[in-house]
């Protein structure tokens, strides 16, 4: 597998002084794709805004994994609904012209 496009788990452990066991966490729970290859960890370059979202729940707001998970989960489900309510109301907006 090519690991140029891939960032190294011991780069984002040592840049945001984290123990490696909350990145295993998160991919435990399944929040985090942790690929390895040669021995070394990696995880892809799109998961860093994921990921750093997770840090701040866990550091600055002190919330556990469970609860990240939730979190996330109630975000998700909040960004579909709103996509399904623009939907909704341009559909709405053709009718009403």
């Amino acid at each position: 597998m090519n690991t140029t496009n891939l960032i190294p788990l011991s780069l984002l452990y040592m840049q945001y002084n984290l123990e490696m066991s909350f990145f295993f966490n998160l991919n435990e729970m399944g929040l985090l794709e942790i690929l390895t290859v040669d021995e070394t960890k990696y995880v892809r370059p799109e998961s860093v805004h994921a990921i750093e979202k997770m840090i701040r729940l866990h550091q600055e707001l002190e919330v556990n994994m469970h609860g990240i998970d939730v979190i996330l989960n109630l975000l998700e489900k909040i960004e579909r609904l709103q996509h399904e309510l623009i939907s909704v109301k341009n559909r709405l907006s053709l009718y009403e012209s």
